[in-house]
C-alpha cells in the first residue's frame, strides 16, 4: 500500500461508493416494486467487489447475506467492510438495526437448509401482487419466499385458471397460493418438511384458501411420481440441489437426477398439460437427449425479475408432450 494513501479514508471511500450504489439501485427498483405492488425484491448482489453481500427488501425489513470471504482478507478488513455495509443500509433505507437481518451465504446440504438457526418466531407479511405471505428472516437460513422464482409464480398465476396444479418440493407453497388465486380448480402441494407445511397452511389461512380442493400432503416427491395416481394440468417442478432428508431414504442430486424427475413428472401431466423446471444449481446442464421425447422451451430469461437480471440464479424450462393433430 501506498504509505501516502490512509487506510481509513479508503474505507471512508469505499462506504461513499457503496451508499450511492444502494441509493440508485433503490431509486429504480423501488419504483419498479411499487408499480408491481411487489414488496419483496433483490436491491443489491455484488455489485461492489468489495462489499459482496446480498441485500434484499423485505417490507420495512431488509435482509443482508454475506458471502465468505476470500482466505487472503483478513477478518480485520471483513468485519470493517461488515459494519460498513450494515451503516449503508440503515443510511439509505432509513432502518433501525433491528430491522436489518444479517446472515452469512455459504452452501447448504442435506438438512441444514431445513434446521432452525434462531426461535425468535418472528413472522410478518408481506404482498406479492394479489398474493399475501408470512416471512421468518431470523429463524432459518430461507425466508419462506424465494425472491428469484416471483416471475414463475406470476406464470402460473396467469396460466392457473380452470386447471389442476401439483407443486413438488412446494417448500411454504406460495406458488400454490398464486395458482389458487389464479383460479386453479385444485392444487396439490408436496414436501417432506413438517416446518414448511405448517407454514404453507399459515400462507393459506393469510389469502382465505381451504377446502379439500387444496390440499398439502407431507411426502417424499421422489416417491409420490413414482405412484400412479392422478394427473394434473400444471406442474411446477423446483427440486432442491441435493437432498439427503433424515425423513427419507432417497437421496436427490438434481444433475443426476433431473432426467428421472421430469420423466415421472411428465407421467403425472395431462396430454395438453406444462410442466414447469427449475433448478438453482449453478452450471446446471440439462440432458436433452434423455428427454427428447418431449417439447422443451428454455423460459430462463423470462422467469428472472428486473431485480435478478444481472447474475444466473436459476435456470427455467417449459416442458409439454409432444402432439400432432390426428390424420383422417
Amino acid at each position: 500500500m501506498n504509505p501516502d494513501i490512509d487506510e481509513n479514508s479508503m474505507q471512508d471511500e469505499g462506504m461513499t461508493m457503496l451508499i450511492n450504489r444502494l441509493r440508485k439501485n433503490q431509486r429504480i427498483l423501488g419504483k419498479w416494486a411499487r408499480q408491481q405492488n411487489i414488496e419483496c425484491f433483490r436491491v443489491y448482489d455484488r455489485d461492489l467487489p468489495e462489499y459482496a453481500f446480498a441485500i434484499d427488501c423485505y417490507g420495512q425489513y431488509v435482509q443482508m447475506a454475506e458471502y465468505q470471504a476470500p482466505s487472503e482478507i483478513s477478518d480485520e478488513k471483513v468485519s470493517a467492510r461488515r459494519k460498513q455495509a450494515i451503516a449503508a443500509v440503515q443510511e439509505v433505507f432509513g432502518l433501525p438495526r433491528e430491522n436489518i437481518v444479517l446472515k452469512s451465504r455459504e452452501r447448504q446440504r442435506g438438512t441444514q437448509q431445513y434446521e432452525a438457526q434462531d426461535r425468535s418466531k418472528t413472522f410478518f407479511f408481506v404482498n406479492e401482487g394479489p398474493a399475501r405471505f408470512w416471512i421468518n428472516l431470523k429463524d432459518y437460513l430461507d425466508t419462506g419466499l424465494f425472491l428469484d422464482h416471483r416471475p414463475i409464480r406470476q406464470f402460473i398465476r396467469e396460466n392457473a385458471k380452470g386447471k389442476s396444479f401439483l407443486n413438488l418440493f412446494c417448500y411454504t407453497a406460495s406458488a400454490s397460493v398464486q395458482a389458487a388465486l389464479g383460479g386453479a380448480t385444485s392444487t396439490l402441494s408436496i414436501d417432506l418438511s413438517n416446518t414448511y407445511l405448517d407454514w404453507a397452511r399459515r400462507n393459506f389461512l393469510l389469502n382465505k384458501i381451504g377446502g379439500k380442493n387444496h390440499r398439502l400432503k407431507k411426502a417424499d416427491c421422489i416417491d409420490y411420481l413414482s405412484s400412479k395416481y392422478e394427473k394434473f394440468d400444471l406442474i411446477f417442478l423446483d427440486p432442491p440441489t441435493f437432498s439427503n432428508s433424515k425423513s427419507s431414504s432417497n437421496v436427490l442430486d438434481v444433475q443426476k437426477d433431473h432426467g428421472t424427475l421430469i420423466r415421472n413428472a411428465m407421467n403425472k401431466l395431462e396430454r395438453d398439460g406444462l410442466l414447469i423446471f427449475s433448478t438453482n444449481k449453478l452450471n446446471f446442464k440439462l440432458d436433452s437427449e434423455s428427454l427428447k421425447k418431449f417439447e422443451i422451451r428454455d423460459y430462463t430469461k423470462s422467469s428472472l425479475g428486473k431485480d435478478f437480471q444481472r447474475r444466473k440464479i436459476h435456470q427455467t424450462w417449459l416442458i409439454s408432450h409432444k402432439w400432432s393433430p390426428p390424420t383422417y
